[in-house]
């Protein structure tokens, strides 16, 4: 990794930026007990939070697909209650931060709520949404997600892992300062927190769309992933570090039976390698595809590669990732 230094200064220079609060969110307090229980959200531009909170009219499809409007059905609406309050307003939890450097933007710490998205407002959100809820749920602790996440990134290129040899990935470097980063100005970002310490938790993976264009990194994914597994835990110095990998999403829904074959070798290397028997016990594979709506039922119609920017889905990939995640914490 030393040979990289160089390189990861001047991403890290060029990338953070003073912080400020999201526009959903508050002052954060803290509201678990220590340590901290750390959980690192990492992928591409899915994660980055693509979701749509509300919004109508032809940019948001009349607001097909949104929170607001699931909320509101009434048979589906009882899944979504708990993210608002009975003041109407959008829930706020204290017990549960999220911090989230964007590329070239401001720098989102606060309280877990809507607008943890690279787009900053309270518009949107992504799988952190819901898996902060299910994480904050089951733990007593203060919970912090750390949103590494950057669109239109490759396993076999951005991220490589330093094992998979050549040239190691620069967001991967970068992945890895801006983990440390967080966890050195916990005090800075969160000023509530107690100074009693953190625990790095659990890692979950949400990315596939960049190698599974390129043909040549396809065939690579299920050796990449596992070296990228074992350089996090090692350069975290968690050996054990619990890792979900959550199935490649996109526009391909499991009625349809249109999904291309690299995208179904992509799925297949994910699940593969987190089958490992190295990893027996502290590496799980959720799978996605039953949660992509069509695309007249979402809000943005014509972005396929964004799982159509429908609420519903963002929602079940975090929800599908937390309760995964719960799975492999101690007892």
């Amino acid at each position: 990794m030393k040979q990289n230094l160089p390189h990861f200064i001047l991403l890290l220079a060029a990338l953070t930026v003073p912080a400020f609060s999201a526009p959903a969110a508050q002052p954060s307090k803290q509201a678990g007990k220590s340590p901290v229980k750390v959980f690192i959200l990492a992928g591409q531009s899915n994660m980055e939070g693509q979701a749509a909170v509300e919004g109508t009219g032809k940019d948001f499809n009349d607001g097909h697909g949104t929170l607001a409007t699931l909320i509101a059905d009434p048979v589906k609406g009882a899944t979504f209650k708990h993210l608002r309050g009975a003041d109407g307003k959008w829930v706020v939890r204290d017990d549960v931060w999220v911090r989230y450097q964007r590329e070239r933007a401001p720098l989102l710490a606060g309280p877990l709520a809507c607008g943890f998205s690279v787009y900053g407002d309270a518009r949107h959100f992504g799988a952190e949404l819901q898996f902060g809820h299910v994480v904050g749920d089951a733990l007593q602790n203060q919970v912090l997600l750390i949103k590494t996440a950057w669109g239109g990134k490759s396993l076999g290129v951005d991220f490589r892992p330093p094992s998979s040899g050549g040239q190691v990935g620069p967001y991967y470097t970068l992945m890895i300062a801006q983990v440390r980063e967080a966890l050195a100005n916990l005090k800075t970002d969160f000023p509530s927190y107690d100074g009693r310490g953190y625990e790095l938790a659990g890692f979950a993976w949400w990315h596939g769309w960049n190698d599974f264009c390129d043909a040549k990194l396809v065939p690579e994914y299920e050796t990449n992933m596992i070296n990228f597994i074992k350089d996090v835990r090692k350069d975290l110095q968690v050996p054990k570090l619990p890792f979900v990998v959550a199935e490649m999403t996109g526009p391909w829904r499991k009625e349809a039976n249109d999904l291309p074959a690299p995208a179904a070798a992509i799925r297949k290397a994910q699940e593969t390698a987190a089958a490992q028997p190295e990893f027996k016990g502290n590496t799980l594979f959720v799978e996605t595809r039953d949660f992509v709506r069509k695309p007249e039922d979402s809000p943005h119609p014509t972005h396929g590669h964004h799982e159509f920017g429908n609420a519903e889905t963002y929602f079940l990939v975090g929800d599908a990732m937390g309760k995964g995640m719960l799975k492999l914490l101690p007892k």
